[in-house]
């Protein structure tokens, strides 16, 4: 792989051992998959922050990292084993508190965004058309080069860190014009609402597995797009899709003698039935990935007024910066349950309280049981709140 001579520089060690480790990862990254040289970056996003599956092996790569290389591009942070703010109101081990602590801290001596968001396009890091980045969160990095049309593979945690540190990323794969393509299209029936669009991403996942499909009959708006995306990447490996006259590249696409597909109400039920284990859930968790703005208002108008009857859990998972800008509709949710930030369901220790959580997450729902020892309750956001009242 060609390198630079600044590219040359950082391998040997001129500046620095942080530097150097982010190196060698990337020249690795890219003999493995016999990419040709590195390219420049617009940003990055980071995957590997909860303490819950980085664990005490990842806690000391960063802190050899942390001391002393920094990013070179904007980069931002996914979610936290727990809220930073208010972790005792979610029950959270102050043991597990103070390395979640020193992991955030670590991150942000190396000049990280602690943002602690699966969403970080709808906050500010929104790269554009054609732009390179090295994003490492499944639902993300496929939101981005679907609905935005920027360029990143399906990176790990360390490998999106390496090239922040380094502000390039090896180019192969979705990096390349070439391998952008659709290889199947998926014609699609009966979609009734918002939830169903989770569920299709849960069904097309294992059909699809790491291929490129392009879909026909929908047109989500952007929360469509990032449950479809989530749930894609979670039920299979799909870091790119295209919807027809949404995705910036699917006019470009070449359908002809591509395998066609249906998936209509049958399959969304069985999809749905897939993921269902129980029937009464201890905690409700909404926002996988995190609520945007406008979902949150629109919790805040369904339960405006409503009195919760039954004593279950509720979080509402999101972004702080959405927390924010929402100061009303908090008050409204606060009411029937918490709104908590930097944190989800999937990667907070969830399992030392409950053991059935329900979820209108696809994504969610893939990985409760296996991450969060959960059996899963698998409905919609306004049938699993309603069933509270």
């Amino acid at each position: 792989m060609y390198l630079t001579r600044h590219e040359e520089a950082l391998l040997a060690g001129e500046e620095g051992f942080g530097c150097q480790r982010a190196m060698e990862l990337l020249v690795a990254l890219g003999k493995i998959y016999d990419a040709d040289r590195l390219i420049p970056i617009v940003s990055a996003h980071l995957s590997g922050v909860s303490y819950k599956t980085m664990g005490e092996g990842g806690l000391l790569f960063l802190k050899e990292l942390s001391g002393d290389a920094r990013v070179t591009v904007p980069t931002t942070l996914n979610p936290a084993g727990m809220d930073l703010q208010r972790w005792r109101g979610m029950g959270v081990d102050a043991n597990f508190a103070a390395k979640q602590i020193e992991i955030i801290t670590c991150y942000s001596h190396m000049g990280v965004e602690t943002t602690c968001t699966c969403t970080p396009y709808v906050i500010g890091n929104l790269p554009g058309i054609g732009e390179h980045v090295a994003w490492a969160e499944s639902s993300a990095l496929s939101f981005i080069n679907s609905a935005v049309g920027a360029m990143t593979n399906r990176e790990g945690g360390p490998g999106a860190l390496a090239a922040a540190i380094v502000g390039a990323t090896p180019e192969y794969g979705l990096h390349l014009k070439e391998n952008r393509a659709a290889t199947i299209v998926i014609e699609v029936g009966d979609i009734r609402e918002i939830f169903d669009l989770s569920l299709l991403g849960q069904a097309v996942g294992p059909i699809v597995g790491g291929g490129i499909p392009y879909f026909r009959g929908i047109h989500p708006e952007l929360e469509g797009m990032k449950l479809l995306a989530a749930a894609m990447a979670a039920s299979g490996s799909v870091a790119m899709f295209h919807v027809e006259g949404l995705t910036p590249e699917s006019d470009e696409q070449v359908l002809d003698g591509l395998e066609a597909i249906s998936i209509g109400r049958r399959e969304l039920d069985v999809a749905k039935e897939s993921l269902q284990t129980a029937d009464e859930p201890e905690l409700i968790a909404l926002g996988c990935p995190h609520l945007t703005v406008k979902e949150v208002r629109e919790l805040a108008k369904m339960l405006e007024g409503k009195q919760r009857v039954k004593d279950v859990e509720v979080w509402f998972c999101t972004s702080r910066s959405v927390r924010d800008e929402c100061t009303k509709e908090v008050e409204v949710l606060e009411r029937f349950g918490k709104v908590v930030c930097d944190t989800c369901m999937v990667v907070a220790p969830i399992e030392d309280q409950y053991s059935v959580t329900g979820t209108n997450s696809a994504k969610a729902c893939n990985y409760l049981p296996t991450l969060c020892s959960q059996k899963v309750v698998c409905a919609s956001a306004r049938e699993l709140l309603e069933g509270l009242m």
